[in-house]
């Protein structure tokens, strides 16, 4: 099953300078395993070591936030976006 990886601008270094990356995943905890693999140094922006979620990092699947370690469990349907979202900050 495939879904699609929104990759935010300020990360796309990370993964080639790619927008969008594809996976085959059925939840978002196993479409970030999956960005572990391919793209180690992007998931170490968006994970920290234990493999939660970072707290400037916040993950939408469609238009749904992704909350709590619960959520990384979510069923995902092919055709679905996992958005990564940077924090903006500043003042």
């Amino acid at each position: 099953m495939s879904i699609s990886i929104r990759i935010p601008t300020a990360l796309r270094t990370e993964c080639g300078g790619t927008a969008d990356l594809c996976v085959s995943a059925q939840t978002v905890r196993a479409a970030l395993e999956q960005l572990e693999l391919d793209h180690s140094s992007l998931y170490r922006s968006v994970c920290d070591e234990t493999g939660a979620v970072r707290p400037h990092i916040n993950l939408f699947v469609n238009s749904s936030l992704v909350r709590g370690p619960e959520g990384l469990d979510r069923v995902l349907v092919p055709g679905d976006v996992l958005a990564i979202m940077t924090a903006v900050s500043g003042g």
